[in-house]
């Protein structure tokens, strides 16, 4: 891809994006990178395919100190470590770590992991067993000390964010990270109208699902293939497409090989029309009850 596209890439994504409570525009598309950092011998792969992410304009990535034990953090940290005032970075908190007298060291610990002195966003990996009100006590001293700048959730069902909104503290919460992509869409039912009438972005990891059985439905399925031919792209971006349909959804795939990042931020050309989404429902349905949450 020449310069002239990749410029014109980045100034789509630019416009192509979500806010966050503090009014911070991020593009709709970020990166993930759950499972990088495990094999040592594709961590260069890794690293290029983070760079050239970041050139095409996902500037947000997310990873976790869970995610190959730090490897991942490491990985990202190489990544961006010439270009660190262009990223807004993301990791997560395990949730025994999340207490008081843990978090500070785990921050820390992802800090120089990382290489950088502070996150753009921390969230607390899952709900655990230490209380809310310590882990936003613990969120709002991190801040102070200017080691994050804002703090969030992951795997938060509509009950939990509910009780986070009545917590002291908790409307300081910027996004919450979930599962999401069209073989998993029970958020739709309740969780993503609750985040869009307290105006809290969600966040989609797995947009495009781990698993293959999805992956071969949408290459299999008539509709969605009709409609990735409509716009000359792949029934996956299609996919992604769906995700970041609402405006309300900051989707952040992983890829590693060089095709598949292009095709990820390529995928915030396709503006999906009311007639395209109807035929994608007949092939995913929405839910029409309370669904439990996917996790994975």
């Amino acid at each position: 891809m020449g310069n002239d596209k990749k410029i014109a890439l980045r100034n789509k994504l630019e416009n192509r994006n979500v806010t966050l409570p503090d009014g911070t525009c991020l593009p709709a598309i970020g990166q993930g990178t759950w499972y990088m950092g495990e094999d040592p011998k594709k961590k260069q792969e890794e690293i290029k395919a983070l760079k050239l992410g970041l050139d095409l304009g996902m500037k947000l990535i997310d990873t976790a100190e869970m995610y190959g034990q730090g490897n991942s953090e490491r990985v990202v940290g190489e990544a961006i470590k010439e270009n660190r005032d262009d990223v807004f970075l993301v990791s997560k908190v395990y949730p025994q770590k999340s207490g008081l007298g843990n978090i500070s060291a785990a921050c820390e610990n992802s800090l120089n992991r990382l290489g950088t002195d502070h996150l753009d966003l921390y969230l607390l990996h899952w709900r655990g067993s230490v209380p809310l009100e310590e882990t936003i006590e613990g969120m709002e001293r991190l801040k102070k000390e200017g080691k994050i700048l804002r703090w969030g959730v992951s795997n938060f069902d509509t009950a939990d964010m509910e009780e986070l909104w009545n917590t002291k503290g908790g409307r300081n919460c910027a996004t919450n990270q979930v599962l999401y992509h069209l073989g998993s869409r029970g958020i739709d039912f309740d969780l993503l109208p609750w985040h869009k009438d307290h105006k809290i972005p969600i966040m989609a990891y797995s947009p495009l699902a781990q698993g293959g059985s999805l992956r071969k439905q949408l290459l299999s399925d008539d509709n969605v293939n009709k409609i990735a031919e409509k716009y000359n792209v792949s029934p996956l971006q299609i996919a992604l497409a769906w995700t970041i349909r609402s405006n309300h959804v900051i989707a952040i795939p992983k890829a590693v090989q060089e095709q598949h990042v292009y095709q990820n931020a390529e995928a915030v050309s396709v503006e999906l029309t009311q007639e395209d989404l109807n035929r994608i429902d007949e092939a995913f349905p929405e839910p029409r009850k309370k669904m439990p949450l996917d996790i994975i």
